[in-house]
C-alpha cells in the first residue's frame, strides 16, 4: 500500500492546494507549513508552490518509504496528531488530508492550536473515491458493484463542521466544497483502484490480489473503452484559524 498510495493515486491534492493558495491570498510562499498524516507524502508534495519548509507527520514508518521521492522538498517525521512533536508557534500552515478521520479530533485540536502560529491556518480536507465520470453513469455504476465486492472499512465518514473549534481557542472561517476533474485512462484507473482501501481489506483477508486485478481490468474495459476519460472527485476545504483571518 505505500507503493500504491506513492505511485498509483491522482493528482486531487495539487488541485486543492490550488484552490487553498487563491482562497488564503498566498502570493508570496509562506515559510513553514505541516502535513499532518501524511501518507506516502503525495499531500505534502502538494503543498511546495505555497509553503518554503514542508515537513509530512506520518504514524507509519512504512508508509514513508518512499517520502523522499515523492517529496524531495519536504523534511519527513514519524508522529501521530494527538501529540504533535514541534515547539510552540512553528507554522504558519497546519493541512489534513484526510488524515482525521479516525484521530482523536478533541486531542488534536489543541495541539493544532499550539504549534499554529498567530496568523497561522490549519486547513482540513478530504475527498471522495474517484467513481463517476462527467457526463454519464458508466463509471458510477462500476464502482457500485466494486465497493459491494471489496468493501471498505467503516466508520470514516468526518464532519469536520461539528468539530469543537471553539473549545480549543479556533475558529471555523470558510469551508468550501469543490469538483476536481482528474483526466485518466484505464491504465490509470486501474492502478488507482488497486490502492483502494477495500482492495487492501480483501487482500489481508486472503483474496489474491491478481483475481482482483484480473475482475477490474476485464470490468472497466467496456467502462472506458479504450479512451480517457475525466473523473470525477468531490472535495471540501475547512478553514480554521486562531484569529479569524481567513
Amino acid at each position: 500500500m505505500a507503493d500504491a498510495y506513492a505511485y498509483s493515486r491522482p493528482p486531487v491534492h495539487q488541485h486543492i492546494v490550488e484552490a487553498m493558495r487563491r482562497q488564503l491570498g498566498t502570493a508570496a510562499p509562506l515559510r513553514t507549513a505541516l502535513d499532518v498524516g501524511c501518507g506516502a507524502g503525495l499531500s505534502t508534495a502538494a503543498l511546495a508552490p505555497i509553503a518554503r519548509h514542508l515537513v509530512g507527520l506520518e504514524p507509519s514508518s512504512t508508509m514513508l518509504t518512499h517520502g523522499r521521492h515523492v517529496a524531495p522538498q519536504g523534511q519527513f517525521v514519524i508522529g501521530g496528531a494527538e501529540r504533535l512533536p514541534f515547539a510552540d508557534e512553528t507554522f504558519d500552515l497546519v493541512t489534513a488530508a484526510g488524515s482525521l478521520n479516525y484521530a482523536d479530533t478533541n486531542a488534536f485540536l489543541p495541539e493544532a492550536a499550539r504549534v499554529l502560529r498567530p496568523s497561522g491556518v490549519l486547513a482540513i480536507y478530504d475527498f471522495s473515491a474517484g467513481r463517476r465520470f462527467r457526463d454519464d453513469r458508466l463509471l458510477d455504476e462500476w464502482y457500485d458493484v466494486f465497493e459491494q465486492r471489496y468493501p471498505a472499512q467503516e466508520g470514516y465518514a468526518l464532519d469536520v463542521r461539528r468539530l469543537p473549534f471553539a473549545q480549543f481557542g479556533l475558529r471555523l472561517d470558510a469551508y468550501h466544497d469543490l469538483e476536481v476533474a482528474v483526466p485518466m485512462s484505464i491504465e490509470s484507473y486501474l492502478r488507482y483502484a488497486m490502492s483502494e482501501t477495500g482492495v487492501e481489506l480483501a487482500i489481508a483477508a486472503g483474496v489474491q490480489e491478481t483475481d482482483i486485478r484480473d475482475w477490474c481490468q476485464r470490468t472497466l474495459e467496456p467502462v472506458f473503452a479504450d479512451q480517457a476519460r475525466d473523473v470525477m472527485f468531490d472535495a471540501y476545504i475547512a478553514y480554521v484559524s486562531r484569529d479569524g483571518r481567513c
